[in-house]
């Protein structure tokens, strides 16, 4: 199951994997922005399984493990790597020794620094799909940054690219850009966003959903009683705007949710997480769900959902019902 990602014309599989996760720990100061330790063997052969199972998108971040995850993707990519689309992101600031997020910066020599160093670590001389990942930058600023994307694509540094963020007026800044291909924003079914999604179809952009099993809720691995450990993104310490867990535990709003419909959504022999998969499929047609990954297990069930497909509209009307 493929499909066009936005006005680039690239196709990819209709999911792809998160590599956020793989990058293991980093931090800013003392809150972790990442997912605990890694087993770097494991994520490397789980990214081999992704590629078996039809699996051509992924989609990490210079800064997740502080350069890491992108060099365990470059590293098991390997020769492999015409085959699929890498999309990462930059304006973070950080120290791969240290594993510390510093600052950020949008300015035009940074970018360009930025890029040759993901290029680096990603082991390839041109990058699929270039994110801006400071989602609050100021709008008015835009075109300044569009414009350095843009002279990125003309020497042959990337091929198409995006901003992360959730606001549809940024979207839109960002697509007037004549390169601008996607935006990566949050989704899933328990957490809709019905005006990013209006905006990718207004504006034929592709959208890589962040977020696709609500930070692991939707995976089926965690009851009210999980507590998730410090240097989880999830944890304790966890930053201000991570709403699925709530002092290390599932929130208890979320998990109500989830109970409402989990029987609609593990229907047809699909398990929890390709139920929820498949409802962002059924959301729209310009949907990328790109769950996270560190086992090979993972993978396999998460692109199970290339099998399975969409949900039914009956299913979608069920759940808008359950949920509205």
């Amino acid at each position: 199951m493929k499909r066009t990602m936005g006005r680039s014309g690239m196709e990819a599989s209709a999911i792809g994997m998160g590599c956020w996760a793989i990058g293991g720990v980093a931090f800013r100061g003392e809150v972790p922005i990442g997912w605990g330790e890694v087993d770097d063997t494991e994520s490397s052969e789980a990214i081999r399984a992704a590629l078996d199972l039809g699996v051509t998108l992924f989609d990490t971040a210079d800064v997740y493990g502080a350069g890491h995850s992108e060099r365990v993707l470059g590293g098991a990519l390997g020769s492999d790597r015409s085959r699929v689309i890498i999309a990462t992101k930059f304006s973070n600031q950080f120290d791969e020794a240290t594993k510390q997020v510093e600052g950020s910066s949008a300015e035009a020599d940074y970018i360009r620094r930025a890029c040759e160093a993901s290029l680096h670590r990603l082991g390839t001389d041109y990058i699929d799909l270039y994110q801006f990942h400071a989602g609050g930058y100021p709008i008015e600023s835009a075109d300044e940054v569009v414009a350095t994307l843009e002279s990125l694509v003309d020497a042959g540094k990337i091929r198409a690219y995006g901003w992360s963020t959730d606001d549809p007026a940024r979207a839109r800044a960002f697509a007037a850009g004549p390169h601008c291909s996607a935006v990566q924003f949050q989704l899933n079914v328990l957490n809709d966003n019905a005006g990013m999604i209006a905006t990718c179809e207004e504006l034929s952009l592709a959208g890589l959903n962040r977020g696709p099993l609500a930070m692991g809720l939707l995976s089926g691995k965690y009851t009210r009683e999980s507590v998730l450990p410090e240097n989880d993104v999830r944890g304790p310490k966890a930053p201000g705007w991570m709403k699925y867990f709530t002092d290390g535990r599932p929130s208890a709003e979320f998990m109500q949710r989830l109970d409402s419909v989990r029987e609609i959504l593990t229907a047809d022999g699909r398990s929890l997480a390709q139920g929820a998969l498949g409802w962002l499929l059924g959301r729209s047609e310009t949907t990328f769900p790109i769950p996270g990954f560190r086992t090979v297990a993972q993978v396999t069930e998460n692109a199970g959902v290339l099998q399975h497909g969409p949900l039914s509209p009956a299913q979608m009307g069920q759940i808008a019902e359950l949920l509205q």
